[in-house]
């Protein structure tokens, strides 16, 4: 007979959150390697001790580097983002755009124009003309979003 393995709710919160270290298998640092607590698995926690060995402790960069199987410019950002941003510095960036990439301000510009000139203009019919003049193709959702980002213009 075959035994299921049960689901690990750590791992699978570790892979939620994005903070799963996709690398858990090079960190051969010894508390991490003979110990419950320390989880190599856990991105964050990771981070922080190597940071800790080498301020606290005093280790050397690059030997530190190594047993947290990392190089040393990935230590370094760790260190200046800890540095800017406290532990939240420590939680890997977000992956993806970092904004609204086909919307761009000319775009914007002309959306806004567009429909201050022509009250009750359709989306579809502002997609057209949004296609016609910039030869952009934009869902109806991106457009919505933009303006939504825009401050409210003042009444008069």
């Amino acid at each position: 007979m075959r035994r299921t393995k049960k689901p690990d709710p750590k791992l699978a919160a570790l892979h939620e959150s994005g903070t799963l270290n996709p690398h858990a298998q090079d960190v051969r640092d010894p508390a991490f390697v003979a110990s419950d607590f320390f989880d190599p698995r856990d991105l964050v926690q990771v981070r922080y001790e190597m940071l800790r060995r080498v301020r606290t402790e005093g280790q050397p960069i690059a030997e530190v580097a190594a047993r947290f199987g990392v190089s040393r410019p990935t230590f370094y950002k760790a260190q200046a983002d800890f540095d800017r941003e406290g532990l939240a510095g420590l939680l890997p960036d977000k992956w993806g755009p970092r904004g609204a990439h086909k919307i761009t301000a000319e775009v914007l510009d002309f959306i806004e124009q567009t429909r201050d000139a022509e009250d009750g203009l359709g989306t579809n019919e502002l997609l057209e003309r949004i296609a016609a003049k910039f030869g952009l193709t934009v869902h109806r959702r991106t457009v919505e979003r933009a303006l939504q980002r825009q401050p409210k213009k003042k009444r008069q």
